[in-house]
């Protein structure tokens, strides 16, 4: 087995802990329930050949608070992993691409961009900055928003564009491309 050659590892010896492990490595940061839905393999299995993979040092686990999520190892470090797991989320994605396409925002402004209650919008922006994604600064009586690190977020975004499925952040980041 060499380093760089992930498919010659033994652990990759049978074809559905293959099957797995490539669909981990083409959907980063796809989580237990979605690989489950994806596959149609049974829970124990999956579970059985995820546990594996991680002992063998093929996958990493990240939890986002809400979903244990997958990514190949040593691909991705924290900081990717949340920035992922972000992006994995609908709300929290189209939340990112407001901030990356029009910089700092306001609760009440991404509210309105997204047609969601502050409150609701708040859940997510607060679970963003526990994240260390977003900062947050006092503008008079607002709070204003900013991604801490946008290029890493539309770097991430661009290479994985194809395993998230929201039109509205495409065109969205389509727009800050265009720039």
């Amino acid at each position: 087995m060499t380093d760089s050659d992930p498919d010659a590892d033994p652990a990759l010896e049978l074809r559905s802990r293959r099957t797995i492990y490539q669909h981990v490595r083409d959907n980063p940061g796809i989580h237990f329930r979605a690989l489950l839905e994806a596959l149609e393999y049974a829970q124990g299995t999956l579970q059985y050949h995820l546990r594996r993979l991680e002992a063998q040092g093929l996958l990493e686990e990240s939890d986002d608070g809400k979903y244990t999520r997958y990514y190949p190892a040593e691909e991705f470090d924290e900081a990717d992993q949340a920035v992922m797991n972000a992006l994995r989320r609908e709300y929290a994605r189209r939340i990112i691409a407001h901030l990356a396409v029009e910089g700092a925002l306001s609760t009440a402004e991404l509210s309105d961009r997204l047609e969601r209650s502050p409150s609701t919008v708040s859940w997510h922006l607060s679970k963003l900055e526990d994240a260390d994604l977003v900062t947050k600064e006092r503008q008079g009586r607002s709070v204003e928003y900013e991604l801490r690190d946008p290029e890493r977020v539309q770097y991430l975004y661009t290479i994985h564009r194809r395993t998230f499925t929201d039109r509205v952040v495409d065109r969205l980041f389509d727009l800050w491309d265009s720039y």
